[in-house]
């Protein structure tokens, strides 16, 4: 199976793209809009059957997109004047990755706790508890640890919470999505180097269609 990396960088002289990558709810209009790329009428699992993960960056030049996914997605489905865009298979980087190898990664995720319903009743906590600070560190170190990483270096920033309607109308445009982000940067040896293939093409926690979840890796500039 192959992985494609795609980057794209927005023209803020279009307006899908800027109403795409601004508010709290932008990671809702993106999810649609990447979807888009990929064949139609794909069912109800179509994210995970393509294994579309995506994350915004910001940069010195501006807000990037980065799409993940198994199957390449259609460029020329974007909106004319979007941005620029280009597509890398992801294979030669999963190829090389070994145990041992020191890597940086990124990941901006939803870290949450999910209490039983005794712990729930006691202390009137929702089903999902999003984590912060020292908790949400302690989260990151567990999902590494099941990622197949061991991690040397660890810094985390909480982002914007993702929330807003799922869809425009019908039942979707009833429900409501909310995802507490944390962005997760540092350096890690890798331990398992099936696992985190798997990890990175499956992605991590919860809200992946919403900007959540996609794990990137490289080499340590010192790594041997």
């Amino acid at each position: 199976m192959t992985a494609w990396l795609t980057r794209i960088i927005p023209d803020q002289r279009s307006a899908d793209a800027r109403r795409d990558t601004a508010g709290t709810d932008g990671a809702i209009r993106l999810h649609r809009r990447l979807m888009s790329l990929f064949p139609d009428d794909a069912g109800p699992e179509a994210r995970r059957r393509f294994g579309v993960l995506f994350r915004t960056e910001d940069t010195p030049a501006g807000v990037h997109i980065l799409l993940q996914s198994t199957e390449k997605p259609d460029l020329t489905r974007l909106p004319d004047g979007y941005g620029d865009v280009r597509s890398r298979p992801l294979d030669p980087l999963l190829d090389a990755l070994r145990a041992g190898l020191t890597v940086r990664y990124r990941c901006v995720a939803s870290a949450v706790r999910k209490p039983g319903a005794t712990t729930r009743a006691l202390y009137n906590l929702p089903a999902v508890v999003p984590l912060s600070g020292a908790a949400a560190d302690e989260w990151w170190l567990r999902q590494a640890d099941a990622t197949g990483l061991k991690p040397l270096q660890l810094h985390s920033q909480p982002l914007d919470t993702v929330h807003g309607r799922r869809g425009n109308s019908g039942p979707a445009a009833q429900q409501r999505v909310r995802h507490a982000r944390t962005r997760f940067d540092g350096t890690a040896a890798i331990t398992d180097p099936d696992q985190l293939r798997e990890k990175i093409v499956e992605g991590i926690g919860r809200g992946k269609p919403y900007g959540c979840g996609l794990l990137s890796i490289a080499p340590a500039r010192d790594a041997t």
